[in-house]
């Protein structure tokens, strides 16, 4: 894989990654800048503006994509919890079995029970410009 991300990176005029650490950087980055692309997508679908992000599972505990994440959408990201799978499997069977009413009872629970952490967006100017450069490279 950090040949084909260094090949592409070449093949569209980009820096290139030499080293693990520039590499990791360039996924998470690119990560982040995706999912600001299919959130802004989603919203154009659903005519509705979101105010942040949930990531679950074992991406919520990659502390630097979720930063990334909430850099390059500029709006928060609440990463957790990291077994959400399970836990929705068996929230679904509570409701189902009567042991909980709702969607909403179910959510609260989660809340409740499990460690959510919040990342706030900072250098979002920056993030911006790349988001741009982004979508250029994707485009061409």
């Amino acid at each position: 894989m950090p040949r084909q991300i260094q090949q592409y990176c070449q093949q569209t005029g980009q820096a290139i990654p030499r080293t693990e650490g520039e590499i990791f950087r360039c996924i998470a980055e690119s990560l982040a800048l995706r999912y600001r692309f299919v959130l802004e997508h989603i919203e154009d679908l659903v005519l509705k503006r979101f105010s942040g992000l949930h990531i679950v599972g074992g991406g919520s505990q990659n502390t630097l994509l979720c930063q990334y994440t909430a850099n390059a959408l500029g709006r928060a990201v609440w990463a957790g919890p990291v077994e959400a799978t399970a836990i929705g499997n068996l929230l679904v069977q509570y409701i189902s079995l009567g042991y909980l009413e709702n969607l909403q009872q179910a959510r609260y629970l989660v809340r409740q029970s499990f460690p959510i952490h919040t990342y706030q967006p900072y250098q979002v100017s920056q993030w911006d410009d790349a988001y741009t450069r982004f979508l250029q490279v994707i485009q061409a």
